[in-house]
């Protein structure tokens, strides 16, 4: 009586044995098929949610061979996802899985190979040898197109063994397959080994002529992902001749009215590819209005983030081909509702369709976005109506006075701010204008006191440096420069020491004591360095017995600016072109720069496009130092007469030389220098090589 109750004691004290554990593994032993499948679905539920069901393996493993498929997918999907923390157990189901390869369902046979190529367990692959040739050879396109994926994972596993027997040798010639979906996975599937292939002499992929032949025959009857991975290999064909280009151009071009939006620009993608073999300029630029609709099409969709994609991309193709979209303005207006990013783009898309036809259309609808709320978006419409007025000589007068508008409507420390940047800038692409220059200066003159903002200061002492005439008070505007110098930005004080500099010379003598100062200061206190260097630089200038050499280099006129909108290096371009609809037309840098390996990507025609390219820079660069003197600064003076003019034996390119020549400054500051005898500027450069006593 006693052991018994002893039994029952323990037996209440160790409490219930159950779980849910317990229970499933009850289940997938259990004699009934209803219950074994009841707990196989049980499992993946908490395999999916993150619990831990590894220690079921050996029972799950057990359920393998079934004739149930649905109960197949769920037992290789549960073999997939814990292979790694058992390997030994998944040599088990190998037998299962090479008779399932022989099973006449070609779904099942499908299955099985699929999941042996999932399992990334080195052990696996030496079973996977007979099963991935018959399948590879299967009379099921199914099965043929599964088969080829597996390759790709084989070939990332083992890649000696993958070349050895012969499967991507085979999973080349599927490329030629009868079955649509057969030729898309084994492209895709050798692109993926391309990338992956570290053998240089291993030659992965290669569009034919031929191939290009079965590619356009199978783009039509591939699904919208095949009809991608078809025409991103069409791209990197090179065509034969003229004939064949626009042949793929026309078999290309009704994949433009797809509904997917990465069908159609890989279509847009591969046409511009084959466009640069059209030498005909009608044909080319009746294909080019054939892209109009497509790319006004991806601007239209509902979705914003379909919509950013989609305006990268045309950002790309309109550096290439401007003319594109030139009648396609009101598409890129903004939307209240859109995102402040998708603004941002369509701003930038719309300064680049600014021609004479539209600029008063375009000007009238900055003017809108100038009197937003959103700070970015008003620092953008601003800087966007300078680039118009640069870009259009003709849309010139009419911006500035819309700026001058902003300045008495809006004002604001932002507005001003970037309105006088801005119209720094116009100034220097139309130096010399005396009607913009009294337009303008008196403008930037009433509003110099909210200048807070690094580019508006530096534009203000650039206009001051470069027209001292049109500002009053010069000296004291001079001496405020002075007082705030050490505080400012290096970039604003080598513009100050340039201004400072350019008015004592364009003003003899009149502001000597200015001019002083600011070298004394950027010589003796600044620490940086090319502050320091620039300061150096000008004090040996002006030391120098030419005051035709003084002028030549100190008053040369600075380059106007051509074009404010931001251009993509040629070769980027190139390649930005050949990678559109990709991740690296949305970071706008080639595909080289952020991924591993990037470099396999770019094709030969880029490659031969950066060779030649190298060898025009080369050639450029031989001929400019065989015929042209670098450091002539000025057309209009001739060297001779400058030579004689200062006694012959003084050239620019000897006091240039003399500057390497300086003795270095002693411990307590520079070196005394014996002060110049100029006919115009003794007194002025006395003061000034008194700083260094």
């Amino acid at each position: 009586m006693q052991s018994a109750l002893e039994k029952k004691i323990r037996k209440f004290l160790q409490g219930p044995r159950k779980g849910e554990t317990f229970e499933l593994r009850n289940g997938l032993v259990s004699q009934y098929r209803h219950e074994r499948k009841d707990a196989i679905q049980r499992v993946i539920q908490a395999m999916t949610v993150g619990k831990d069901v590894s220690s079921l393996f050996p029972d799950v493993l057990k359920n393998i061979a079934t004739y149930d498929i649905e109960q197949k997918k769920l037992v290789y999907l549960y073999l997939m996802n814990y292979s790694k923390t058992h390997p030994e157990l998944c040599i088990l189901a190998v037998n299962t899985f090479v008779q399932d390869t022989e099973d006449p369902n070609p779904l099942i046979r499908a299955l099985a190979i699929r999941t042996m190529g999932c399992i990334r367990v080195q052990k696996m692959v030496d079973y996977m040898e007979i099963p991935l040739s018959r399948t590879l050879k299967d009379d099921n396109p199914y099965v043929r197109k599964t088969a080829a994926l597996c390759v790709a994972k084989l070939f990332d596993l083992n890649p000696d063994m993958c070349v050895e027997y012969g499967f991507l040798a085979r999973l080349q010639e599927l490329v030629n397959d009868t079955n649509p979906m057969v030729v898309a996975n084994a492209l895709n599937a050798l692109y993926e080994i391309r990338e992956m292939n570290t053998d240089e002499s291993l030659e992965v992929i290669t569009v034919s002529s031929e191939m290009a032949k079965n590619l356009l025959t199978c783009l039509n009857e591939c699904t919208e992902w095949g009809r991608i991975t078809i025409l991103s290999s069409l791209t990197e064909y090179v065509p034969a001749e003229v004939e064949e280009a626009q042949h793929i151009i026309e078999r290309i071009i009704p994949q433009l009215q797809h509904v997917n939006p990465a069908v159609v620009l890989s279509s847009i993608k591969a046409i511009i590819a084959h466009l640069d073999y059209i030498a005909d300029g009608e044909t080319k630029q009746g294909i080019l209005r054939k892209l109009s609709a497509p790319l006004v099409s991806l601007v239209s969709s509902s979705i914003p983030e379909a919509q950013y994609v989609g305006l990268k991309n045309i950002r790309i193709i309109l550096e290439r081909y401007p003319s594109v979209l030139s009648k396609e303005l009101r598409v890129f207006f903004i939307k209240y509702s859109d995102p402040l990013y998708l603004k941002l783009e369509k701003l930038d898309i719309m300064v680049r369709l600014a021609n004479d036809g539209n600029a008063a259309l375009l000007l009238g609808e900055l003017k809108e976005y100038a009197m937003e709320f959103e700070p970015s978006l008003v620092s953008r419409a601003i800087k966007s109506i300078g680039t118009v007025a640069i870009k259009l000589s003709s849309a010139t007068v009419k911006a500035i006075n819309l700026l001058i508008f902003l300045l008495d409507q809006r004002g604001g420390e932002l507005v001003i701010n970037e309105t006088v940047a801005v119209l720094a800038n116009i100034l220097r692409r139309y130096p010399n204008k005396n009607d913009l220059l009294t337009l303008v200066i008196p403008v930037i003159a009433n509003n110099v006191e909210v200048l807070d903002k690094n580019d508006a200061l530096i534009g203000y002492v650039f206009l001051v440096g470069s027209y001292p005439k049109y500002f009053s008070g010069l000296s004291e505007k001079l001496d405020h420069f002075i007082e705030t110098f050490m505080e400012s930005d290096p970039s604003l004080q080598l513009a100050i020491i340039t201004a400072i500099v350019k008015i004592n010379m364009t003003i003899s003598g009149t502001y000597s004591s200015q001019l002083q100062r600011v070298l004394e200061l950027a010589t003796q206190e600044c620490e940086n360095a090319d502050v320091r260097d620039q300061a150096y630089m000008y004090w040996r200038l002006l030391s120098s017995e030419s005051l035709q050499s003084q002028q030549k280099i100190i008053l040369a006129p600075l380059p106007p600016i051509e074009d404010t909108i931001p251009m993509f290096n040629p070769i980027v371009l190139n390649d930005l072109l050949h990678e559109l609809s990709t991740i690296a037309s949305v970071y706008q840098k080639p595909s080289s720069t952020f991924v591993e390996n990037g470099d396999k990507l770019v094709t030969k025609k880029a490659k031969q496009n950066i060779e030649d390219l190298k060898n025009l820079a080369k050639t450029e660069i031989i001929n400019n130092v065989k015929n042209e003197n670098l450091l002539d600064l000025d057309d209009d003076v001739d060297s001779e007469a400058l030579a004689s003019q200062s006694g012959g034996s003084s050239t620019l390119l000897a006091e240039l030389n003399d500057l390497f020549n300086t003795p270095p400054p002693m411990q307590g500051g520079p070196q005394k220098t014996e002060a110049v005898q100029s006919s115009q500027h003794s007194q002025t450069t006395q003061d000034i090589l008194n700083l260094f006593d």
